[in-house]
């Protein structure tokens, strides 16, 4: 037997001498340092004419480990891109004032989030709000003498019991928290404060806002104000299961003049994200009649201003929508989707002739390759939106009137012009389990040899009900640089193709996702250069689900890290911050109701049968997939004396990458447990 400090030292030196070499002979890699250089587009607007484009640009603050953003504004015929804003602050939600002449946004640079006025003319800027709370949804009235916004207002009295006064000078401990709320907390934002989101307007000239909405509800966005100025549109759930009931919501219109409501749906299900023709005689919104599936997708509707001739647009096209918009002479509605793997811009006439209009559309979310992205569109009919590829994130792209997209910015050119990044390429294979067609993507190390064997670690996405696509991913150009070929797949259950395809993993998550997950991994052995010695699997979320289900079926794999995990959905149903939705979408009912269901379906169950050394990996305050899962199956392996590890992220929710430093931490974990036991075989072979 080989002495296990003797291993280590040679396993360490083989890490150090395997790292200078890679830094001498690929000095131009992407690389961990890299991640605070980053930068993106998001949230374009375009001004009327389509001549202007006002951006959010999103960079990292590296003394500060956050994420900041600016207002930019680039013109579309010149390319010629300015900064509005500047600082180590953010910026955000422009929105365009009805002519054009000024712009509404949102700031942090002074006491908490404030709604901005900026004169486009002289660049003049003017805090015009006193907000206890950030505002969201922004909205100009038609006349544009006033903004409609959304904001939490707290509803939460005293303490529910007195304690007796305490002495002078006397340090008690910390006084109790009461709750009785049945949403209690919420990923990333912690224990939740009692209260309610609301609609309020607030004067452009500056002023004190006025409260619109009252009630026990939360009121959402988009805002739209009638053309008349008299009455806004919005999305709601004001019924009174809203909280066991929380997704069914209806189209509102309130008065601005008496905060009177109306409802203009009814039926069972979400109805949502209205925007109002530019005439403001018809509504399009999104929505489906509930069936209480793991995955339905979300349909176009127009109806008319009154609720009445409600019918579907699109509805032969099996994709879930999103983000709809007017044309400017209220003859169609433009939208966004994905569709395998790709993000998309799509049109729809109001008689039913659906057409494509842009592709790429995404790169707002760097770690992982997600689908993402915004776009907006002029009254003449020019579309601005995000453009993104594997070679780059988010940047400001526009598709003219007569069809041609042009991408205007080039946010990262000063990064990647001077490194190689790992090259993407598309497969497509047979499931072994019913032959059924899978997508899927590999990236390659930069200056990739197809002579030469290379380690393989498969990257699963989360979801379970999201896809991964052909865009630009920090987390897998950081594994491909370090010498690894990178596979991720849209198994069964993946959103962007239809929802027969998504609710293949309905009540039966996981199940043969893993074959379609295997069956990839025989895809890549089969091309010649991947190692099947040396086999790799990781996964956050969802995939941290399928990454310990994998490992609890196979031990093909020498390693694996399994993120942010459910791995024992009795507990994940009682203690996810959205508790009151899984139990009767993701399953048949209560837990204490259906016992064997939610246990056969857990990895705990085939911990037994797991021998793959393991790491666990999640962040202290995830209340999506509480920390509670990881420590479960890390003291099960434990127990069965698996070598096994747990990485605990401090502060961290369930967006574990949110700060820069903890991207680059998740990789730099995944990367030194594979690399210890890709490396610990060589040296047991050399012995």
């Amino acid at each position: 037997m080989i002495d296990r400090k003797y291993t280590n030292i040679a396993i360490a030196m083989i890490v150090l001498l395997c790292s200078l070499q890679i830094s001498a002979d690929q000095p131009n890699h992407f690389t961990a340092e890299d991640v605070f250089q980053l930068e993106y587009a998001s949230d374009p607007q375009i001004s009327a004419d389509g001549k202007q484009i006002v951006f959010v640009r999103n960079f990292m603050d590296i003394m500060k480990d956050r994420g900041r953003s600016n207002l930019w504004v680039i013109d579309v015929a010149s390319n010629d891109a300015r900064p509005l804003t500047s600082g180590n602050e953010n910026h955000r939600s422009p929105r365009w004032s009805p002519d054009g002449k000024k712009l509404a946004y949102v700031s942090n640079e002074e006491r908490g989030s404030q709604i901005y006025l900026r004169w486009m003319d002289t660049g003049q800027s003017a805090k015009i709000s006193n907000l206890n709370a950030g505002p969201g949804s922004l909205s100009w009235s038609p006349d544009g003498r006033w903004l409609a916004f959304t904001m939490f207002v707290p509803d939460g009295g005293g303490p529910r019991v007195k304690m007796p006064s305490k002495p002078k000078g006397a340090e008690w401990a910390k006084p109790a928290i009461y709750i009785d709320d049945l949403r209690y907390r919420a990923d990333g934002a912690g224990y939740l404060q009692q209260g309610y989101r609301h609609i309020f307007v607030l004067p452009v000239e500056g002023g004190t806002p006025r409260q619109l909405s009252s009630g026990d509800f939360n009121h959402g966005g988009p805002l739209n104000w009638t053309p008349d100025g008299q009455s806004i549109i919005f999305s709601a759930n004001r019924h009174e299961n809203n909280l066991f009931d929380p997704r069914n919501s209806e189209i509102y219109e309130i008065s601005v003049r008496s905060g009177e409501i109306k409802s203009l749906t009814s039926r069972k299900g979400p109805d949502r994200s209205p925007t109002l023709s530019p005439d403001g005689s018809k509504i399009a919104y999104l929505g489906y009649d509930d069936r209480f599936q793991g995955y339905q997708i979300s349909h176009l509707y127009v109806m008319d201003r009154d609720g009445s001739n409600m019918r579907k647009l699109a509805s032969d096209l099996d994709r879930s929508l999103q983000s709809l918009r007017w044309r400017g002479d209220g003859k169609g509605v433009y939208f966004q989707y994905s569709d395998k793997g790709n993000g998309k811009i799509g049109y729809v006439s109001l008689k039913g002739k659906v057409s494509k209009i842009a592709d790429n559309v995404g790169g707002t979310t760097l770690g992982r390759p997600y689908a993402s992205g915004s776009y907006a569109v002029s009254k003449n009919g020019v579309v601005a939106y995000t453009e993104c590829r594997p070679e780059h994130p988010g940047d400001i792209a526009v598709v003219s009137r007569n069809g041609a997209a042009r991408r205007l910015t080039y946010l990262n050119e000063d990064l990647f012009g001077h490194k190689k990044l790992g090259e993407t390429k598309e497969i497509w294979y047979k499931s072994s389990f019913d032959q059924r067609d899978i997508q899927a993507w590999y990236v390659l190390p930069p200056n990739f040899d197809p002579a030469k064997k290379y380690p393989l670690i498969m990257e699963i996405h989360g979801g379970p009900f999201a896809d991964y696509g052909d865009r630009f991913t920090a987390e897998v150009q950081l594994f491909a640089a370090a010498g690894y070929v990178v596979l991720y797949v849209n198994p069964r259950g993946s959103s962007s193709y239809g929802e027969e395809f998504g609710n293949l993993i309905h009540h039966n998550y996981p199940g043969e996702d893993y074959d379609d997950l295997m069956s990839g991994i025989d895809a890549m052995i089969d091309m010649g250069f991947v190692d099947e010695q040396n086999l790799f699997v990781t996964g956050g979320s969802g995939g941290g689900v399928l990454t310990s289900w994998i490992v609890g079926k196979t031990d093909r794999f020498s390693g694996a890290v399994v993120a942010k995990p459910v791995i024992n959905w009795f507990s994940f149903a009682l203690t996810s911050d959205g508790y009151n939705v899984y139990y009767k979408y993701w399953f048949p009912g209560y837990p204490w109701d259906h016992y064997e269901h939610y246990y056969k379906r857990s990895p705990i169950s085939l911990v037994g049968n797991v021998t793959t050394p393991t790491m666990l990996l999640t962040g202290e305050a995830d209340y999506r997939t509480p920390i509670s899962e990881s420590e479960q199956y890390y003291q099960a392996l434990k127990l069965r004396g698996v070598d096994a590890a747990m990485v605990r992220i401090p502060d961290a929710s369930h967006g574990i990458a949110r700060r820069p430093s903890n991207l680059i931490a998740k990789v730099a974990y995944i990367l030194d447990w594979f690399e210890c036991y890709r490396t610990k075989a060589d040296v047991a072979e050399a012995n």
